[in-house]
């Protein structure tokens, strides 16, 4: 790990998953924001869950910082770039500090953590122990040296006497300060379903919920011992200057809405920066897509959780429909493939969708699809090869569901060499103007795929021949 400059802030990690890291970073997010204090987070991994959470509650975009798609250099320069700004970055790890799929821990938290210079607060579940939680914090400090662990915030404690015994021990035996102390709290859940936390989009009440999350986190940790935290009252600095975009000459059309919301943050500022507008529209309320819109982008989400209102919404259905039969460039991931197709069957249900691509959706009890992926180009993509190049592409799928194809003849833009795809073969699947896939790309050098799906659609213009009917 090289040393790198330092920016004000941490790195929330933890011993293992579900120790409670996104309750306390949303409500850590939200009390410095309600100082006034301008909190960027970030989140390691592929995850869109965790970010629309913490975007909501720090009223800033998460941005996903992510050993597999995004270089060292990249990692880097998205953290110092996201973070010049604002008074405090706060990065929320996934699964513990020393998790990750490499050996060596190079794709690990503490190496995240280590390569952007932050300092490392260990959010411990401290459930059923008392004295063990020194072994366990030292085993910590000695494993790697180089990490630079802070401090201890105590999660789901069982009352007074619980969090004074686990006090005791941290200060007889570690050199570590506890910085906050959480106790046991049902109130407090985000509740999960099969891919993970609810997104905060669905929940109606998602703002009460952070808001009280925010009272309970803000008045059990003292936020002014956090590294990097200004003092209160303190001024907060310059706010961030106005980003000019080029002029705009292309219309996406995104939905954005409780079907469908997973969007990397920095992918639609990408968008922006390459001339495009985005038009958001809603797949459950809204009768048709935007007018004039050149292109559709339709991210993934659960289309399989609101599947009767999107097959009442027909005339949504019918505009998506007749926008593909008409040539238009459509670029569609894991949800949006899944709405693009016939019919989506789950749970002894079955529900009508786009009805545009030649496929059914059958959905599992388990994971179909589940990790990072590593894509080889076959040369038909719509969008042509990645810059000439046989570079594979890194991305990432996580879906329950299974495709049924309605035909034999099929053209791919990919084949799979690491992950399972639509068939364990291939991904991409190509028909008219759509790209429709499992994986979730990230635009990053060498994959680019925003600018790629932006020439794509200025190159439409001169060929599009609106189809007499669907």
């Amino acid at each position: 790990m090289m040393p790198v400059e330092q920016k004000p802030g941490f790195y929330l990690s933890a011993a293992h998953k579900s120790s409670g890291k996104t309750i306390v970073a949303v409500g850590i997010c939200a009390a410095l924001r309600e100082r006034g204090v301008a909190v960027r987070p970030f989140k390691k991994g592929p995850d869109y869950i965790d970010p629309l959470w913490l975007t909501r509650a720090a009223h800033s975009p998460c941005i996903n910082l992510d050993f597999n798609t995004q270089s060292v250099s990249q990692i880097r320069a998205a953290f110092f770039s996201m973070a010049e700004d604002t008074a405090v970055s706060i990065i929320e790890g996934n699964k513990g500090l020393h998790d990750g799929m490499s050996v060596d821990g190079s794709d690990s938290n503490a190496e995240l953590a280590g390569l952007l210079n932050v300092p490392v607060i260990l959010v411990l579940d401290t459930q059923g122990t008392t004295r063990g939680i020194a072994p366990l914090i030292r085993g910590y400090q000695q494993f790697d040296p180089r990490v630079n662990i802070a401090g201890v915030i105590l999660n789901k404690v069982a009352g007074p006497r619980h969090e004074e015994k686990l006090c005791a021990n941290i200060r007889a035996h570690t050199d570590l300060e506890v910085m906050g102390s959480i106790s046991r709290n049902q109130h407090l859940n985000i509740n999960e379903r099969h891919i993970g936390l609810t997104p905060s989009n669905e929940i109606a009440h998602a703002d009460t919920l952070i808001d009280r999350i925010r009272q309970v986190v803000g008045s059990c940790i003292d936020l002014d011992r956090l590294p990097g935290v200004p003092p209160y009252r303190q001024s907060r600095g310059v706010p961030a200057p106005a980003t000019t975009y080029p002029v705009s000459d292309v219309r996406i059309g995104i939905p954005r809405d409780r079907a469908f919301c997973f969007y990397y943050a920095d992918d639609l500022e990408s968008f922006r920066r390459h001339g495009a507008r985005l038009e958001f529209f809603d797949t459950l309320e809204d009768e048709t897509i935007p007018d004039h819109v050149e292109a559709l982008f339709i991210g993934g989400g659960f289309p399989e959780v609101h599947m009767e209102a999107l097959q009442n919404n027909a005339s949504m259905r019918h505009a998506i429909a007749a926008f593909v039969a008409e040539g238009g460039p459509v670029y569609a991931e894991c949800g949006g493939l899944m709405y693009l197709g016939q019919s989506i069957r789950w749970q002894g249900r079955t529900a009508k969708m786009v009805g545009a691509l030649p496929l059914d959706v059958e959905m599992e009890a388990k994971p179909v699809g589940r990790g990072y992926v590593r894509l080889e180009e076959t040369g038909h993509s719509p969008w042509g090869r990645l810059n000439g190049s046989s570079s594979d592409i890194h991305a990432h799928e996580f879906h329950y569901s299974r495709i049924r194809l309605l035909e034999e003849q099929n053209e791919y833009a990919y084949r799979v060499k690491r992950g399972w795809g639509m068939d364990g073969k291939h991904d991409g699947l190509v028909y008219r103007n759509v790209l429709a896939s499992y994986a979730h790309l990230r635009h990053v050098a060498p994959v680019c795929w925003v600018s790629r799906f932006m020439d794509f659609v200025r190159e439409t213009r001169k060929t599009r021949q609106p189809a007499r009917s669907i």
